[in-house]
């Protein structure tokens, strides 16, 4: 118990526990930083999603082309389709997330320490099951902005319908399917982004104890506390090896979730015809379609998300 209690509070120096933050100003300012992330990196996710829902006829089949093309058409304002309605659902969504984490993340630490495992095994087990809980408590607002957010990134791209805005599409599938159509692959995107949520913070709590632990830092209560730039640089370094490790276990569901939420309100295929059209327009390779900017995506999302996330938390301890 002494040996935990030892890690913990070693720990303590590079991480900030939930109970050490005010958690208003986590919320708010939290809002305008995630806000200002999101804006960086949303043009990666509407060229993914384009990619995953191309036909063998489509002329744009790269990552290259498909940003040509919008620009093209469209000009900057092409690339943050749909980026509205994700930026509105995004706040509720990530305060839900964020705090199922942290709570979850307390309370699985506290489960795993009679096991005696190792520090970075320790780490893995406590954040993937938080990442996971808070995935699942979050995609109850998080599939309908995505089901919507979608259709307006792929409107009138590789035959898909034209929408005049998020209303308009919430509308129409209201309209055709009811409230089930804004909950379209909800089975997958639970199979999808809690799988994806607990390998990636898995991922990242314990690439980061590995990577201390390669540096040098043990569990030696007399060191001294490493400088904020080699926090960063760890930091950065498990957020980048997080999202890698997540996004080629997972594309192959976020492939098929992304086609079954953006086929048009007269269709309704099951998951097994979207896994044969793709195998049989491009193989097995056709289930990891838009895997290099999902890769970035996660990787470089993943990299800003928790450089900010742990700024944040930085940024909104209580005075003591």
């Amino acid at each position: 118990m002494e040996a935990t209690s030892s890690r913990m509070q070693t720990l303590g120096q590079t991480e900030i526990n939930w109970d050490k933050l005010d958690k208003t100003k986590f919320y708010v300012v939290g809002a305008g930083i995630f806000t200002g992330v999101t804006v960086a990196l949303y043009p990666v996710s509407v060229v993914k999603t384009r990619l995953q829902v191309a036909t063998k006829d489509t002329v744009e089949r790269n990552a290259f082309s498909v940003i040509r093309g919008l620009l093209k058409t469209d000009g900057i304002p092409g690339l943050y389709r749909g980026f509205g309605t994700v930026i509105t659902g995004a706040i509720p969504a990530r305060i839900i997330f964020l705090t199922a984490l942290e709570t979850t993340k307390v309370a699985s630490f506290r489960m795993v320490e009679p096991f005696k495992f190792s520090e970075p095994t320790q780490a893995a087990i406590a954040n993937g099951i938080a990442g996971m809980t808070a995935s699942l408590f979050s995609q109850a607002v998080f599939v309908p902005i995505d089901v919507i957010s979608q259709k307006l990134m792929v409107q009138g791209y590789s035959g898909h319908a034209k929408y005049n805005g998020g209303l308009d599409v919430a509308r129409k599938v209201l309209k055709s399917d009811g409230i089930r159509g804004l909950y379209r692959g909800f089975g997958l995107s639970v199979m999808t982004y809690s799988p994806s949520s607990a390998v990636w913070w898995a991922s990242y709590g314990s690439s980061q104890r590995v990577i201390w632990r390669f540096l040098g830092h043990g569990t030696d209560l007399k060191e001294a506390a490493p400088n904020p730039w080699t926090i960063v640089a760890v930091q950065a370094a498990g957020g980048i090896i997080a999202g890698a490790t997540a996004s080629c276990i997972t594309t192959p569901l976020d492939t098929i979730k992304t086609r079954l939420q953006v086929m048009g309100h007269d269709k309704r295929p099951s998951t097994r015809h979207v896994v044969k059209n793709l195998i049989a327009d491009d193989g097995w390779k056709g289930l990891y379609r838009g895997l290099g900017p999902r890769f970035f995506s996660m990787s470089a999302w993943g990299t800003s998300m928790i450089l900010a996330y742990e700024y944040l938390k930085r940024l909104c301890v209580k005075n003591d």
